[in-house]
């Protein structure tokens, strides 16, 4: 029997997006054992995924840490006996783990640091979406993955959901009246839309939707999500540090529409197939990571300067932040009024392609 490893560890939403390859390694080889390696703060997001048998950690930061945790985790994976490794991961280091590792087939990108230490590679191209282009790395199995989709999966557990039902309902939020969730946080400040417009946002869509507003984020977007509740007169109801990543998971479940960064939240809310408003500053949908459904709209600002990188940046690199400051309010809500009535874009079930619409400014 084959032991598969696939080796994903890089940020939240990059390994969401590795969800449809798990689902078609589990569809291609049902007799094989599939683990997943990732980093310590995705891990909770995939203890509940039925296409993985085994679940490891690469805490590049703690026990994984420099040369000798580096090594210690290659002979862990070695004793485990894996058979095949795949790597969506281009860094080096997770090339030289699976090279460590002694696994007899290695497969990963052309375009990796470390691409000699594979055995077989597969170009990543730069015109497809991150889902397809994990996806072609089934290819030197025999697959044909041009033009094949997949379908993002997160699955939190019912224990959790219940325990997220009793939440909101303790923080007074009703199933039956309309829900709006908000996540103005990102890992890249160049990411995050001002908290200022947040605000507003905030207090317009309760004018015009007379809507619940659930404020998402993690303990370290508390600062971002006190200002924008300040400025709002507490009109949201703030869910910032107050749970974990397979309780946002079944939160997101309470909400008709999801307005978002470009951030790891927005593609598990495409996961859990929940209208999606993205909003694009510093990076570009261009860059293959933009929201894989139908059911999204993205807004942004067509400007020379972007993308400033591939993850957006500390500081805007021309101080002007106009990316973050031309998109304003009425350019949202325009979004989120065309994905609460627009009923024409639903296709039939296994028929939906999974592209988002646009409004370029």
């Amino acid at each position: 029997m084959d032991k598969i490893l696939v080796v994903q560890t890089s940020f939240l939403g990059d390994a969401v997006l590795t969800t449809p390859l798990l689902s078609e390694i589990r569809r291609l080889f049902p007799q094989a054992s599939v683990a997943l390696l990732c980093a310590p703060g995705a891990r909770p997001l995939f203890e509940s995924n039925p296409d993985i048998d085994e679940l490891l950690t690469d805490d590049k930061r703690g026990t994984s840490r420099g040369v000798a945790g580096a090594w210690r985790l290659a002979r862990d994976l070695r004793d485990r006996g894996f058979t095949i490794a795949i790597s969506p991961h281009k860094s080096l280091r997770s090339a030289l783990l699976l090279f460590l590792a002694g696994i007899p087939l290695r497969v990963g990108f052309r375009q990796s640091i470390g691409w000699f230490l594979y055995h077989r590679t597969v170009a990543r191209d730069a015109n497809r979406h991150d889902v397809e282009r994990s996806l072609a790395l089934l290819e030197p199995f025999g697959v044909r993955t041009n033009g094949r989709r997949g379908r993002l999966r997160v699955e939190p557990p019912s224990a959790v959901a219940a325990g997220v039902e009793r939440l909101l309902y303790s923080l007074g939020i009703r199933r039956e009246e309309r829900i709006v969730g908000i996540n103005p946080g990102s890992v890249w400040p160049t990411k995050r839309w001002p908290a200022e417009a947040y605000a507003e946002l905030v207090v317009r869509l309760k004018q015009e939707y007379r809507c619940q507003i659930l404020v998402f984020g993690g303990p370290e977007d508390q600062p971002i999500v006190e200002r924008i509740q300040g400025l709002a007169g507490n009109a949201g109801v703030s869910l910032a540090g107050k749970i974990d990543l397979p309780q946002l998971a079944a939160a997101l479940d309470w909400c008709d529409i999801f307005i978002t960064n470009d951030s790891g939240p927005m593609h598990v809310a495409v996961a859990r197939g929940i209208p999606v408003v993205a909003i694009f500053c510093a990076t570009t949908p261009a860059l293959g990571f933009y929201p894989y459904s139908s059911k999204a709209i993205v807004v942004e600002k067509a400007l020379p300067c972007r993308p400033c990188g591939s993850h957006g940046g500390r500081r805007c690199p021309l101080g002007t932040e106009e990316c973050m400051r031309s998109i304003k309010a009425d350019d949202i809500l325009r979004a989120v009024d065309t994905l609460l009535n627009d009923k024409g874009r639903q296709a039939a079930p296994g028929t939906d392609e999974p592209w988002p619409r646009f409004i370029t400014l």
